[in-house]
Protein backbone atom coordinates (compact mmCIF):
# COMPACT_ATOMS: atom_id res chain seq x y z
CA UNK A 1 0.00 0.00 0.00
CA UNK A 2 3.46 2.35 0.44
CA UNK A 3 3.59 2.80 -3.26
CA UNK A 4 -0.01 2.59 -4.27
CA UNK A 5 -0.99 5.60 -5.89
CA UNK A 6 -3.57 7.85 -4.36
CA UNK A 7 -6.40 10.26 -6.38
CA UNK A 8 -6.78 13.53 -5.55
CA UNK A 9 -10.11 12.97 -4.01
CA UNK A 10 -8.40 10.93 -1.64
CA UNK A 11 -6.20 13.29 -0.74
CA UNK A 12 -9.31 15.62 0.53
CA UNK A 13 -10.63 12.69 2.14
CA UNK A 14 -7.55 11.79 3.94
CA UNK A 15 -7.67 16.20 5.01
CA UNK A 16 -11.53 16.17 5.82
CA UNK A 17 -10.97 13.10 7.94
CA UNK A 18 -8.62 14.39 9.86
CA UNK A 19 -10.14 17.45 10.34
CA UNK A 20 -12.76 15.75 12.24
CA UNK A 21 -10.33 14.11 14.89
CA UNK A 22 -10.10 10.72 13.25
CA UNK A 23 -6.98 8.68 13.74
CA UNK A 24 -4.01 7.83 11.55
CA UNK A 25 -4.34 4.03 12.31
CA UNK A 26 -8.37 4.66 11.82
CA UNK A 27 -8.03 6.26 8.63
CA UNK A 28 -4.92 3.47 7.36
CA UNK A 29 -7.22 1.35 8.12
CA UNK A 30 -10.20 2.42 6.30
CA UNK A 31 -8.04 1.09 3.09
CA UNK A 32 -7.29 5.16 1.88
CA UNK A 33 -3.58 4.98 2.05
CA UNK A 34 -0.84 2.84 4.82
CA UNK A 35 -0.22 4.42 8.33
CA UNK A 36 2.70 6.30 7.15
CA UNK A 37 1.11 8.06 3.61
CA UNK A 38 -1.43 9.86 6.04
CA UNK A 39 0.87 10.97 8.48
CA UNK A 40 2.99 12.38 5.53
CA UNK A 41 -0.17 14.13 4.60
CA UNK A 42 -0.85 15.37 7.79
CA UNK A 43 2.06 16.67 8.68
CA UNK A 44 2.11 18.91 5.21
CA UNK A 45 -1.91 19.95 5.70
CA UNK A 46 -0.92 21.36 9.59
CA UNK A 47 1.88 22.96 7.58
CA UNK A 48 -0.40 24.88 5.46
CA UNK A 49 -3.05 25.49 8.06
CA UNK A 50 -5.50 22.79 5.81
CA UNK A 51 -6.57 21.21 9.38
CA UNK A 52 -8.69 24.03 10.72
CA UNK A 53 -12.35 23.40 9.89
CA UNK A 54 -13.02 26.74 8.71
CA UNK A 55 -10.00 26.82 5.93
CA UNK A 56 -10.39 26.48 2.32
CA UNK A 57 -8.56 23.79 0.39
CA UNK A 58 -6.86 24.98 -2.75
CA UNK A 59 -7.92 23.47 -6.20
CA UNK A 60 -7.20 20.33 -7.58
CA UNK A 61 -4.39 22.21 -9.59
CA UNK A 62 -2.59 23.62 -6.35
CA UNK A 63 -3.24 20.30 -3.98
CA UNK A 64 -1.45 18.58 -6.37
CA UNK A 65 1.95 20.62 -6.32
CA UNK A 66 2.13 19.87 -2.72
CA UNK A 67 1.85 16.21 -2.94
CA UNK A 68 2.45 14.40 -5.97
CA UNK A 69 4.83 16.92 -7.61
CA UNK A 70 7.14 16.70 -4.22
CA UNK A 71 7.86 13.07 -4.30
CA UNK A 72 9.79 13.49 -7.91
CA UNK A 73 13.26 13.31 -6.00
CA UNK A 74 15.66 13.46 -9.38
CA UNK A 75 15.94 13.41 -13.18
CA UNK A 76 15.65 10.37 -14.79
CA UNK A 77 18.83 8.64 -15.76
CA UNK A 78 17.63 8.27 -19.70
CA UNK A 79 16.60 11.87 -19.63
CA UNK A 80 20.12 13.35 -21.39
CA UNK A 81 19.12 10.47 -24.14
CA UNK A 82 15.79 11.73 -24.91
CA UNK A 83 15.57 12.38 -28.34
CA UNK A 84 17.89 9.54 -29.41
CA UNK A 85 15.24 7.31 -27.41
CA UNK A 86 12.38 9.40 -29.13
CA UNK A 87 13.00 8.52 -32.40
CA UNK A 88 14.64 4.45 -31.34
CA UNK A 89 11.13 3.80 -30.04
CA UNK A 90 8.40 6.01 -32.55
CA UNK A 91 10.41 5.91 -35.87
CA UNK A 92 12.24 2.88 -35.63
CA UNK A 93 10.29 0.59 -32.62
CA UNK A 94 13.42 -0.21 -30.88
CA UNK A 95 12.51 -2.82 -28.03
CA UNK A 96 13.62 -1.57 -24.05
CA UNK A 97 15.76 -4.18 -23.63
CA UNK A 98 17.95 -3.04 -27.57
CA UNK A 99 18.05 0.60 -26.38
CA UNK A 100 19.78 -0.26 -23.09
CA UNK A 101 21.69 -2.11 -24.46
CA UNK A 102 22.70 0.15 -26.94
CA UNK A 103 23.12 3.10 -24.48
CA UNK A 104 25.12 0.86 -22.25
CA UNK A 105 27.74 0.30 -24.71
CA UNK A 106 28.26 3.11 -26.78
CA UNK A 107 27.22 5.99 -24.40
CA UNK A 108 28.68 4.12 -21.31
CA UNK A 109 24.99 4.53 -19.72
CA UNK A 110 25.61 3.31 -15.96
CA UNK A 111 21.35 2.93 -15.33
CA UNK A 112 19.35 -0.34 -14.69
CA UNK A 113 17.15 -1.72 -17.46
CA UNK A 114 13.80 -1.09 -15.28
CA UNK A 115 15.00 2.89 -15.99
CA UNK A 116 15.11 2.59 -19.74
CA UNK A 117 11.90 0.46 -19.71
CA UNK A 118 10.11 3.01 -17.79
CA UNK A 119 11.17 5.82 -20.11
CA UNK A 120 9.95 4.10 -23.04
CA UNK A 121 6.61 3.27 -21.56
CA UNK A 122 6.38 7.24 -20.88
CA UNK A 123 7.08 7.83 -24.13
CA UNK A 124 4.58 5.33 -25.76
CA UNK A 125 1.80 6.50 -23.20
CA UNK A 126 2.95 10.17 -24.67
CA UNK A 127 2.63 9.37 -28.83
CA UNK A 128 -0.66 9.54 -30.49
CA UNK A 129 0.90 7.77 -32.73
CA UNK A 130 -1.57 4.53 -32.61
CA UNK A 131 -4.55 6.59 -31.71
CA UNK A 132 -7.42 6.37 -34.21
CA UNK A 133 -11.42 7.88 -33.99
CA UNK A 134 -14.32 5.56 -34.93
CA UNK A 135 -15.30 5.37 -38.53
CA UNK A 136 -19.15 6.61 -39.26
CA UNK A 137 -21.28 5.19 -42.38
CA UNK A 138 -24.56 5.71 -43.26
CA UNK A 139 -26.98 2.46 -44.42
CA UNK A 140 -25.87 1.24 -47.51
CA UNK A 141 -23.10 3.20 -47.80
CA UNK A 142 -20.12 0.98 -47.53
CA UNK A 143 -18.66 -2.70 -46.91
CA UNK A 144 -15.56 -3.70 -46.18
CA UNK A 145 -14.03 -7.16 -47.58
CA UNK A 146 -10.34 -8.73 -46.80
CA UNK A 147 -9.49 -12.46 -47.04
CA UNK A 148 -8.47 -14.69 -43.74
CA UNK A 149 -6.67 -18.35 -43.67
CA UNK A 150 -9.37 -21.13 -43.32
CA UNK A 151 -8.94 -24.69 -42.66
CA UNK A 152 -8.07 -27.50 -44.30
CA UNK A 153 -10.77 -29.32 -46.16
CA UNK A 154 -11.79 -32.21 -48.54
CA UNK A 155 -12.54 -30.86 -52.13
CA UNK A 156 -14.95 -32.80 -54.17
CA UNK A 157 -14.05 -31.24 -57.75
CA UNK A 158 -10.67 -32.33 -57.32
CA UNK A 159 -11.02 -35.47 -54.84
CA UNK A 160 -8.22 -34.57 -52.38
CA UNK A 161 -7.42 -32.27 -49.79
CA UNK A 162 -6.73 -28.49 -50.18
CA UNK A 163 -5.93 -25.29 -48.26
CA UNK A 164 -8.77 -22.69 -48.06
CA UNK A 165 -9.52 -19.00 -47.34
CA UNK A 166 -12.33 -17.14 -46.40
CA UNK A 167 -13.86 -14.23 -48.10
CA UNK A 168 -15.32 -11.73 -45.95
CA UNK A 169 -17.50 -9.46 -47.15
CA UNK A 170 -19.16 -6.81 -44.36
CA UNK A 171 -21.50 -4.21 -44.48
CA UNK A 172 -20.80 -1.11 -42.39
CA UNK A 173 -23.70 0.19 -40.97
CA UNK A 174 -25.76 -3.18 -40.18
CA UNK A 175 -22.27 -5.52 -39.47
CA UNK A 176 -24.62 -8.01 -41.46
CA UNK A 177 -21.49 -10.32 -43.57
CA UNK A 178 -21.39 -12.55 -46.40
CA UNK A 179 -18.60 -15.05 -45.85
CA UNK A 180 -17.39 -17.74 -48.39
CA UNK A 181 -14.70 -20.45 -48.51
CA UNK A 182 -12.48 -20.43 -50.96
CA UNK A 183 -9.47 -22.51 -52.89
CA UNK A 184 -7.34 -19.73 -54.33
CA UNK A 185 -6.40 -16.18 -53.98
CA UNK A 186 -6.71 -15.16 -57.20
CA UNK A 187 -8.75 -12.58 -59.14
CA UNK A 188 -10.87 -14.76 -60.73
CA UNK A 189 -12.46 -15.58 -57.14
CA UNK A 190 -11.99 -12.71 -55.90
CA UNK A 191 -14.45 -11.39 -58.49
CA UNK A 192 -16.61 -14.10 -58.31
CA UNK A 193 -16.99 -13.84 -54.35
CA UNK A 194 -17.94 -9.98 -54.77
CA UNK A 195 -20.79 -11.13 -57.66
CA UNK A 196 -21.97 -14.21 -55.05
CA UNK A 197 -22.05 -11.78 -52.51
CA UNK A 198 -24.27 -8.78 -54.02
CA UNK A 199 -26.47 -11.67 -54.80
CA UNK A 200 -26.39 -12.53 -50.96
CA UNK A 201 -27.55 -9.21 -49.73
CA UNK A 202 -29.58 -8.24 -53.03
CA UNK A 203 -27.87 -4.94 -53.72
CA UNK A 204 -24.76 -3.09 -53.70
CA UNK A 205 -23.34 -0.91 -51.46
CA UNK A 206 -21.72 2.36 -52.58
CA UNK A 207 -18.14 1.48 -51.38
CA UNK A 208 -16.35 -1.32 -50.81
CA UNK A 209 -13.44 -0.51 -48.61
CA UNK A 210 -10.34 -3.34 -49.13
CA UNK A 211 -7.04 -4.05 -48.53
CA UNK A 212 -3.73 -3.78 -51.15
CA UNK A 213 -4.39 -7.74 -51.97
CA UNK A 214 -2.69 -8.39 -55.48
CA UNK A 215 -5.66 -9.17 -56.71
CA UNK A 216 -7.46 -6.15 -55.86
CA UNK A 217 -4.48 -3.70 -56.34
CA UNK A 218 -1.85 -4.07 -58.39
CA UNK A 219 0.06 -0.99 -56.86
CA UNK A 220 -0.09 0.06 -53.09
CA UNK A 221 0.03 3.73 -52.72
CA UNK A 222 -1.21 6.12 -49.91
CA UNK A 223 -2.84 8.39 -52.59
CA UNK A 224 -2.95 7.02 -55.85
CA UNK A 225 -3.72 3.16 -55.68
CA UNK A 226 -3.24 1.19 -59.21
CA UNK A 227 -6.59 -0.62 -59.34
CA UNK A 228 -6.48 -4.40 -60.95
CA UNK A 229 -7.63 -3.85 -64.38
CA UNK A 230 -10.71 -6.86 -63.80
CA UNK A 231 -11.46 -5.27 -60.75
CA UNK A 232 -11.81 -1.65 -61.89
CA UNK A 233 -14.15 -3.19 -65.29
CA UNK A 234 -15.88 -5.24 -62.17
CA UNK A 235 -16.91 -1.67 -60.64
CA UNK A 236 -18.04 -0.19 -63.25
CA UNK A 237 -20.49 -2.96 -63.94
CA UNK A 238 -22.20 -2.71 -60.40
CA UNK A 239 -21.07 0.70 -60.42
CA UNK A 240 -19.39 0.57 -56.88
CA UNK A 241 -16.08 2.80 -55.87
CA UNK A 242 -13.39 1.02 -54.44
CA UNK A 243 -11.04 2.79 -51.62
CA UNK A 244 -8.43 0.97 -51.05
CA UNK A 245 -6.63 1.18 -47.67
CA UNK A 246 -3.52 3.28 -47.12
CA UNK A 247 -0.46 0.79 -47.16
CA UNK A 248 0.45 -0.26 -43.58
CA UNK A 249 -2.40 0.91 -42.43
CA UNK A 250 -4.40 -2.13 -40.89
CA UNK A 251 -6.42 -0.15 -38.58
CA UNK A 252 -8.47 1.72 -40.97
CA UNK A 253 -10.01 -1.16 -41.95
CA UNK A 254 -10.89 -2.50 -38.72
CA UNK A 255 -14.61 -3.71 -38.89
CA UNK A 256 -13.47 -6.60 -41.25
CA UNK A 257 -10.58 -7.41 -39.84
CA UNK A 258 -12.17 -8.50 -36.79
CA UNK A 259 -15.15 -9.92 -38.68
CA UNK A 260 -12.61 -12.37 -40.06
CA UNK A 261 -11.28 -13.69 -36.38
CA UNK A 262 -14.84 -13.73 -35.19
CA UNK A 263 -15.49 -16.36 -38.37
CA UNK A 264 -12.00 -18.11 -37.50
CA UNK A 265 -12.89 -17.66 -33.64
CA UNK A 266 -17.11 -18.59 -33.62
CA UNK A 267 -17.58 -20.88 -36.66
CA UNK A 268 -14.66 -22.82 -37.28
CA UNK A 269 -14.05 -24.42 -33.24
CA UNK A 270 -15.79 -27.75 -32.65
CA UNK A 271 -17.70 -27.91 -35.83
CA UNK A 272 -17.88 -31.02 -37.99
CA UNK A 273 -17.04 -30.12 -41.87
CA UNK A 274 -17.42 -32.56 -44.37
CA UNK A 275 -16.20 -30.96 -47.14
CA UNK A 276 -15.58 -27.47 -48.75
CA UNK A 277 -18.79 -27.83 -50.76
CA UNK A 278 -20.38 -28.97 -46.88
CA UNK A 279 -18.83 -26.02 -45.20
CA UNK A 280 -20.16 -23.80 -47.61
CA UNK A 281 -23.57 -24.82 -47.11
CA UNK A 282 -23.14 -24.85 -43.18
CA UNK A 283 -21.53 -21.17 -43.75
CA UNK A 284 -24.43 -20.07 -45.16
CA UNK A 285 -27.16 -21.05 -42.24
CA UNK A 286 -24.89 -19.77 -39.89
CA UNK A 287 -24.56 -16.26 -41.66
CA UNK A 288 -27.94 -15.63 -41.12
CA UNK A 289 -28.32 -17.84 -37.82
CA UNK A 290 -25.96 -17.08 -35.18
CA UNK A 291 -23.86 -14.11 -36.77
CA UNK A 292 -27.13 -12.72 -38.04
CA UNK A 293 -28.93 -12.83 -35.02
CA UNK A 294 -26.47 -11.61 -32.09
CA UNK A 295 -26.17 -8.59 -30.59
CA UNK A 296 -22.63 -6.85 -32.37
CA UNK A 297 -20.61 -6.06 -29.51
CA UNK A 298 -20.38 -2.17 -31.08
CA UNK A 299 -23.98 -1.51 -32.03
CA UNK A 300 -25.52 -3.40 -29.46
CA UNK A 301 -28.22 -4.39 -32.35
CA UNK A 302 -28.66 -7.98 -33.71
CA UNK A 303 -26.77 -7.60 -37.69
CA UNK A 304 -29.08 -9.32 -39.37
CA UNK A 305 -32.76 -7.43 -38.10
CA UNK A 306 -30.64 -3.85 -38.98
CA UNK A 307 -29.87 -5.32 -42.29
CA UNK A 308 -33.67 -6.54 -43.04
CA UNK A 309 -35.12 -3.41 -41.06
CA UNK A 310 -33.26 -0.44 -43.36
CA UNK A 311 -30.07 -1.31 -45.14
CA UNK A 312 -30.96 -3.57 -47.51
CA UNK A 313 -33.24 -0.99 -48.74
CA UNK A 314 -30.58 1.62 -49.13
CA UNK A 315 -28.62 -0.70 -50.92
CA UNK A 316 -28.00 0.25 -54.71
CA UNK A 317 -30.12 -2.13 -57.12
CA UNK A 318 -28.65 -4.83 -59.00
CA UNK A 319 -28.06 -4.05 -62.44
CA UNK A 320 -30.19 -6.11 -65.29
CA UNK A 321 -28.09 -7.88 -66.65
CA UNK A 322 -25.18 -9.19 -64.53
CA UNK A 323 -21.53 -8.37 -65.76
CA UNK A 324 -19.33 -10.91 -66.76
CA UNK A 325 -16.80 -11.86 -64.41
CA UNK A 326 -13.60 -11.26 -66.82
CA UNK A 327 -10.31 -11.49 -65.71
CA UNK A 328 -7.72 -9.30 -67.47
CA UNK A 329 -4.13 -9.99 -67.88
CA UNK A 330 -1.13 -8.77 -69.77
CA UNK A 331 0.43 -11.65 -71.71
CA UNK A 332 3.32 -11.81 -74.41
CA UNK A 333 2.94 -13.67 -77.78
CA UNK A 334 5.70 -16.88 -77.83
CA UNK A 335 7.74 -18.32 -80.84
CA UNK A 336 5.17 -21.28 -81.16
CA UNK A 337 3.04 -18.19 -81.91
CA UNK A 338 0.89 -19.23 -78.91
CA UNK A 339 0.35 -17.45 -75.69
CA UNK A 340 0.03 -19.22 -72.37
CA UNK A 341 -2.89 -19.02 -69.80
CA UNK A 342 -3.63 -21.37 -66.71
CA UNK A 343 -1.48 -23.86 -68.67
CA UNK A 344 -3.68 -23.97 -71.58
CA UNK A 345 -2.26 -22.02 -74.84
CA UNK A 346 -4.08 -20.03 -77.36
CA UNK A 347 -2.93 -18.94 -80.66
CA UNK A 348 -2.62 -15.46 -82.18
CA UNK A 349 -1.61 -13.60 -85.71
CA UNK A 350 2.56 -14.23 -85.66
CA UNK A 351 2.16 -10.66 -86.77
CA UNK A 352 2.39 -9.65 -82.60
CA UNK A 353 4.99 -12.06 -82.37
CA UNK A 354 7.32 -10.45 -78.79
CA UNK A 355 4.47 -7.70 -78.47
CA UNK A 356 2.81 -6.80 -75.25
CA UNK A 357 -1.04 -8.40 -75.15
CA UNK A 358 -3.80 -8.53 -73.22
CA UNK A 359 -5.48 -11.54 -72.56
CA UNK A 360 -9.30 -11.28 -71.09
CA UNK A 361 -10.77 -14.55 -69.88
CA UNK A 362 -14.67 -15.21 -68.92
CA UNK A 363 -16.09 -18.61 -67.94
CA UNK A 364 -16.43 -19.44 -71.85
CA UNK A 365 -14.38 -17.50 -73.94
CA UNK A 366 -10.83 -16.11 -74.15
CA UNK A 367 -10.59 -12.90 -75.90
CA UNK A 368 -7.33 -11.58 -77.03
CA UNK A 369 -6.02 -7.63 -77.59
CA UNK A 370 -3.75 -5.53 -79.09
CA UNK A 371 -3.66 -1.71 -78.68
CA UNK A 372 -7.41 -2.10 -77.59
CA UNK A 373 -8.22 -3.89 -80.76
CA UNK A 374 -9.77 -7.50 -80.95
CA UNK A 375 -7.13 -9.66 -83.13
CA UNK A 376 -8.11 -13.48 -81.60
CA UNK A 377 -11.15 -15.38 -79.57
CA UNK A 378 -10.69 -18.65 -78.39
CA UNK A 379 -13.28 -20.89 -76.48
CA UNK A 380 -12.11 -21.00 -73.00
CA UNK A 381 -9.93 -24.58 -72.29
CA UNK A 382 -9.70 -26.19 -68.87
CA UNK A 383 -7.92 -29.22 -69.67
CA UNK A 384 -3.98 -28.54 -68.40
CA UNK A 385 -1.89 -28.55 -72.18
CA UNK A 386 -4.72 -28.54 -73.99
CA UNK A 387 -4.17 -26.12 -77.02
CA UNK A 388 -6.90 -23.57 -79.66
CA UNK A 389 -4.54 -22.85 -82.57
CA UNK A 390 -6.53 -21.31 -85.59
CA UNK A 391 -4.33 -21.44 -88.98
CA UNK A 392 -4.83 -17.99 -89.98
CA UNK A 393 -2.67 -17.26 -87.15
CA UNK A 394 0.58 -19.00 -88.27
CA UNK A 395 2.99 -18.07 -90.94
CA UNK A 396 2.91 -19.12 -94.25
CA UNK A 397 5.40 -22.27 -93.83
CA UNK A 398 3.89 -23.20 -91.22
CA UNK A 399 0.18 -23.04 -92.59
CA UNK A 400 1.93 -24.94 -95.72
CA UNK A 401 2.88 -27.75 -93.22
CA UNK A 402 -0.07 -28.30 -91.43
CA UNK A 403 -2.57 -27.99 -94.27
CA UNK A 404 -0.59 -30.76 -96.77
CA UNK A 405 -1.54 -33.57 -94.45
CA UNK A 406 -0.22 -37.15 -95.04
CA UNK A 407 -4.15 -37.44 -96.52
CA UNK A 408 -3.74 -34.21 -98.52
CA UNK A 409 -0.37 -35.50 -99.98
CA UNK A 410 -1.57 -39.14 -101.13
CA UNK A 411 -4.89 -37.21 -102.78
CA UNK A 412 -2.63 -34.88 -104.70
CA UNK A 413 0.42 -37.76 -105.51
CA UNK A 414 -2.79 -40.01 -107.01
CA UNK A 415 -4.16 -37.37 -109.43
CA UNK A 416 -0.68 -36.61 -110.69
CA UNK A 417 -0.35 -40.10 -111.67
CA UNK A 418 0.68 -43.63 -110.40
CA UNK A 419 4.59 -43.15 -110.36
CA UNK A 420 4.51 -39.88 -108.47
CA UNK A 421 1.51 -41.86 -106.11
CA UNK A 422 4.24 -44.73 -105.90
CA UNK A 423 6.83 -42.33 -104.73
CA UNK A 424 4.65 -40.10 -102.00
CA UNK A 425 3.11 -43.51 -100.50
CA UNK A 426 6.25 -45.19 -100.08
CA UNK A 427 7.87 -41.81 -98.06
CA UNK A 428 5.01 -41.62 -95.74
CA UNK A 429 5.01 -45.29 -94.77
CA UNK A 430 8.93 -45.08 -93.83
CA UNK A 431 9.51 -47.32 -90.77
CA UNK A 432 11.92 -45.16 -89.23
CA UNK A 433 11.58 -41.38 -90.75
CA UNK A 434 9.06 -38.67 -90.57
CA UNK A 435 9.36 -38.00 -94.71
CA UNK A 436 6.14 -36.13 -94.65
CA UNK A 437 8.03 -32.57 -95.33
CA UNK A 438 9.53 -34.65 -98.68
CA UNK A 439 5.84 -35.87 -99.53
CA UNK A 440 4.88 -32.23 -99.82
CA UNK A 441 7.94 -30.46 -101.45
CA UNK A 442 7.50 -33.16 -104.13
CA UNK A 443 4.03 -32.13 -104.82
CA UNK A 444 5.05 -28.66 -104.75
CA UNK A 445 7.08 -29.34 -107.82
CA UNK A 446 3.93 -29.41 -109.93
CA UNK A 447 3.44 -25.95 -109.92
CA UNK A 448 6.58 -25.06 -111.53
CA UNK A 449 7.27 -28.27 -113.88
CA UNK A 450 3.95 -29.20 -114.38
CA UNK A 451 2.15 -32.75 -113.74
CA UNK A 452 3.33 -34.26 -116.63
CA UNK A 453 6.98 -33.62 -116.34
CA UNK A 454 6.51 -34.01 -112.74
CA UNK A 455 5.26 -37.89 -113.19
CA UNK A 456 7.77 -38.59 -116.06
CA UNK A 457 10.16 -37.42 -113.20
CA UNK A 458 8.93 -40.13 -110.52
CA UNK A 459 9.13 -42.99 -113.09
CA UNK A 460 12.85 -42.16 -113.51
CA UNK A 461 13.32 -41.67 -109.76
CA UNK A 462 11.67 -45.21 -109.46
CA UNK A 463 14.04 -47.23 -112.29
CA UNK A 464 16.93 -46.12 -110.36
CA UNK A 465 15.31 -46.71 -106.59
CA UNK A 466 16.65 -43.24 -105.93
CA UNK A 467 13.31 -41.33 -105.26
CA UNK A 468 13.93 -38.74 -102.71
CA UNK A 469 13.16 -35.04 -103.26
CA UNK A 470 16.62 -33.96 -103.30
CA UNK A 471 16.78 -36.39 -106.73
CA UNK A 472 13.51 -36.04 -108.36
CA UNK A 473 14.39 -32.09 -108.45
CA UNK A 474 17.26 -32.95 -109.94
CA UNK A 475 16.15 -34.73 -112.60
CA UNK A 476 13.54 -31.52 -113.28
CA UNK A 477 16.80 -29.09 -113.06
CA UNK A 478 18.58 -30.99 -115.57
CA UNK A 479 16.03 -32.37 -117.87
CA UNK A 480 16.79 -35.92 -117.63
CA UNK A 481 13.11 -36.45 -117.23
CA UNK A 482 12.66 -36.13 -121.43
CA UNK A 483 15.00 -38.73 -121.45
CA UNK A 484 14.29 -42.56 -122.58
CA UNK A 485 15.33 -44.92 -119.55
CA UNK A 486 17.75 -47.32 -120.31
CA UNK A 487 17.02 -50.55 -117.96
CA UNK A 488 20.32 -52.08 -118.57
CA UNK A 489 22.03 -48.89 -116.61
CA UNK A 490 18.56 -49.01 -114.17
CA UNK A 491 19.49 -52.68 -113.20
CA UNK A 492 23.35 -51.81 -113.06
CA UNK A 493 22.14 -49.14 -110.38
CA UNK A 494 19.81 -51.44 -108.07
CA UNK A 495 22.36 -54.14 -108.39
CA UNK A 496 25.01 -51.89 -106.76
CA UNK A 497 22.69 -50.29 -104.12
CA UNK A 498 20.92 -53.43 -103.23
CA UNK A 499 23.43 -55.96 -103.93
CA UNK A 500 21.11 -58.34 -105.44
CA UNK A 501 18.22 -58.10 -103.22
CA UNK A 502 15.00 -57.18 -104.19
CA UNK A 503 13.62 -54.45 -102.58
CA UNK A 504 10.02 -53.22 -104.37
CA UNK A 505 7.58 -56.40 -105.20
CA UNK A 506 6.82 -54.93 -108.18
CA UNK A 507 8.08 -56.38 -111.22
CA UNK A 508 10.66 -54.62 -114.21
CA UNK A 509 7.94 -53.92 -115.89
CA UNK A 510 5.87 -52.71 -113.56
CA UNK A 511 8.62 -50.06 -112.49
CA UNK A 512 9.13 -48.86 -116.39
CA UNK A 513 6.20 -49.63 -117.76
Amino acid sequence: MANRKIEMYQYRDIIHRLRQGQSERGIARAGLASRDKVRTIKKRASQEGWLEKSAELPADGELIKFFENKQISQKPLAEPYTKEIERWVIKEGVQANVIHRHLVEQYGFTGGYNCIQRFVQKIKSNSNKDLTVPLIFQPGEAAQVDFGKGPTLFDRRVGKEVPTWFFVMTLCWSRHQYVELITHQDVGSWLTCHQNAFNWFGGVPKKIIIDNAKCAITKACYYDPDVQRSYGELAQGYGFIISACPPREPKKKGRVESGVKYVKNNFVPLRILKDLQDANIQLKSWATGTAGNRTHGSTFKKPLSRFCDIEQYQLKSLPTTAPDVAVWKKVTLYRDCHIRYLKCKYSAPYTLYGQELWLKSTATMVSIYYKHELKAIHSRLFIPGQASTKQEHLPPNAKFYLERTPDWCLENSKRIGPDCQFVVENLLTDPVRDLLHQGQSIIGLEKEYGPVRLENACKRAIAFSAYSYKTIKNILKEGLDYEQINLEESFDALAAVYQGKAFYQRSAAELIH
